[in-house]
């Protein structure tokens, strides 16, 4: 595995266990999109000879929308709707983006970031820290997203968003899980397991894919090019957190993930590198409060 010195990381290691994450950079950074979170970019994650975190993607473009790695958040926009063509609308994490003459907003899009707010991230043995500073207009708040070694195979992904502004802060915040498992190649001995009995309707009618009783079933291996996609994945009890299980059969790499925050439902997308599960958490954050949950990853070594 190599790595561009162009960009600048941080990493944390316990015993075999090490993480690499990106550092946000608005003229230099490994994620320049205005789609995900640039707190947290993943680089790699690795453990006992096993790589459950790397590129899954052929070309590489620091602007495309979904060039990034591992757990990786997207906040929904804020005030899209409540603005006209050349005023400034909110994604957390990202910055104060410029509304351009669009039918709808497209998180596909790369849209011009007019205030990227202020960056500060910090460093100790165990733990890196990110913090996202935005003042703009009625809009303003304090983001902080701390990434912990809880063990020597775990971790925890902490996040805390404080409202510092007068407009409400509300929507919300999902994480893109793309683990690549020891270059995972999706298919039957791909393992996908929930704590429930999981339900949902399939975009398009595939021949290749299925819900189990407790999970999700590939019949043959995806082809270069081919996905599948459910928008509606659910059936945990109501106001429950989540948790799964992602492996690979073949290397026995895998990683347990867990939040005890309700979530609304989740997305699954999977193409032949990568098959990533989407939970929904919803926050309603008004001046003064302070929203915070947690995620948690254990990796699965056999």
């Amino acid at each position: 595995m190599s790595f561009d010195n162009r960009f600048e990381t941080v990493g944390l290691r316990k015993g075999d266990f090490s993480l690499t994450l990106c550092l946000p950079n608005e003229n230099a950074g490994y994620y320049r999109g205005t789609r995900f979170d640039r707190a947290g970019i993943f680089r790699d994650i690795q453990c006992k000879g096993h790589v459950y975190v790397d590129e899954w993607f052929d070309t590489y473009d620091p602007f495309r929308h979904d060039c990034v790695c591992g757990p990786v958040e997207e906040f929904t926009q804020i005030g899209y709707d409540d603005v006209p063509a050349g005023n400034c609308f909110l994604k957390i994490g990202v910055g104060m983006l410029r509304k351009p003459v669009e039918d709808h907003y497209d998180r596909f899009n790369l849209y011009e970031i007019a205030d990227p707010g202020e960056w500060r991230v910090t460093s100790s043995e165990n733990e890196i820290v990110f913090v996202h500073r935005l003042r703009y207009g009625n809009y303003g708040y304090d983001y902080v997203k701390k990434i912990t070694l809880t063990g020597t195979d775990s971790f925890r992904i902490s996040h805390s968003l404080s409202n510092e502004g007068s407009a409400l802060l509300s929507g919300s915040v999902y994480d893109h899980n793309f683990f690549t498992l020891d270059d995972m190649r999706v298919g039957p001995l791909t393992g996908i397991r929930f704590p429930f009995k999981p339900k949902g309707d399939w975009r398009t009618h595939y021949d290749c894919v299925s819900l189990s009783d407790d999970g999700i079933r590939f019949g043959r291996n995806l082809k270069k090019g081919e996905s599948v996609f459910m928008g509606n994945l659910h059936g945990q009890k109501e106001g429950d957190g989540y948790s799964f299980e992602l492996s690979n059969g073949i290397t026995g790499a895998g990683v347990d993930v867990g939040c005890p925050s309700p979530f609304k439902f989740m997305v699954f997308w999977a193409n032949c590198r990568a098959a990533c599960l989407e939970p929904y958490i919803p926050f309603r954050v008004c001046k003064g409060e302070t929203s915070e949950w947690d995620i948690t990853y254990k990796l699965i070594l056999t």
